[in-house]
């Protein structure tokens, strides 16, 4: 899979430095992953749930929540968020465009 952006793991990390290892490990695992479906997905991310055209993974034991789109045709994931639990909480990260 292409991860667009990796920057946005980057800039999280470095304000959230334990979400790293978590992170680093998503982002190693996916780009190398081809997911033709969620149940591929799934196969490598079993805790990875939709919401409306969104996929979300827990990270670093659910204490991070990484909010994407997955573009199974073209093999792209589209990072839109990456929340700490509390702020996904917030469900403010709703009013993205993407989200519906």
């Amino acid at each position: 899979m292409h991860i667009i952006t990796k920057s946005r793991l980057v800039d999280f990390w470095d304000k959230h430095p334990n979400s790293q290892a978590g992170l680093w490990g998503w982002y190693k695992r996916a780009r190398l992953a081809t997911w033709d479906s969620l149940n591929d997905l799934r196969t490598v991310f079993p805790s990875a749930d939709t919401v409306e055209s969104l996929v979300v993974f827990n990270i670093s034991g659910n204490k991070y929540r990484l909010i994407t789109l997955v573009d199974y045709k073209y093999q792209k994931v589209f990072i839109r968020a990456v929340l700490t639990h509390a702020e996904y909480d917030k469900e403010s990260w709703k009013d993205d465009p993407w989200f519906k």
